[in-house]
């Protein structure tokens, strides 16, 4: 699973003040990680956002002005293992804190789907058999445990004639 490509991006929404706007829809990112002696938190959404990193003595507050599409599909996988194709995320939410010896980390995915909730559930199902990632099925949700041992689960529900779901990924 790799959730690194998230900080890297959004460091560089920070840092460029872009003069296009952006329309139409696109990712909502927050991202809360940190400990006792600081932390980063990230808000983005269609009319800009910020970000602010603190800790032992220093801070930073940066309004982040326009929103850009980060365009995350590409880069996210849980053990090589894509959501289905035409599929795009709308939220990420990441909570990652180790804060008196508690090192937990959750994040949280929203996306919409190209095709009906069974379909895409058959689809991912059989793409993490292909991998040798066991999961289990209730209905249109997934559940498993990916090899680094994070639990993980993917939620399909009706919208329209396709679908919109979460991933859950919770990394104790």
């Amino acid at each position: 699973m790799r959730l690194a490509f998230l900080i890297p991006p959004m460091m560089l929404l920070a840092a460029c003040g872009s003069e296009e706007k952006k329309t139409g829809e696109g990712t909502e990112v927050s991202i809360n990680a940190g400990d006792e002696h600081g932390g980063v938190q990230i808000k983005t959404g269609k009319d800009g956002g910020t970000l602010k990193i603190g800790g032992d003595g220093a801070a930073i507050d940066i309004d982040i002005p326009d929103f850009v599409d980060l365009n995350i599909e590409d880069d996210f996988d849980i053990d090589g293992v894509k959501l289905y194709p035409g599929s795009k995320i709308t939220k990420v939410d990441v909570d990652a804190n180790d804060k008196s010896g508690a090192d937990k980390a959750t994040v949280k995915l929203g996306f919409t789907s190209p095709a009906a909730p069974t379909k895409a559930a058959d689809w991912m199902a059989g793409e993490f058999a292909k991998k040798g990632v066991k999961v289990t099925r209730s209905g249109d949700t997934l559940a498993g445990k990916d090899k680094d041992g994070a639990d993980f689960r993917i939620n399909f529900a009706p919208e329209g004639a396709n679908a919109k779901g979460e991933v859950v990924i919770v990394k104790s």
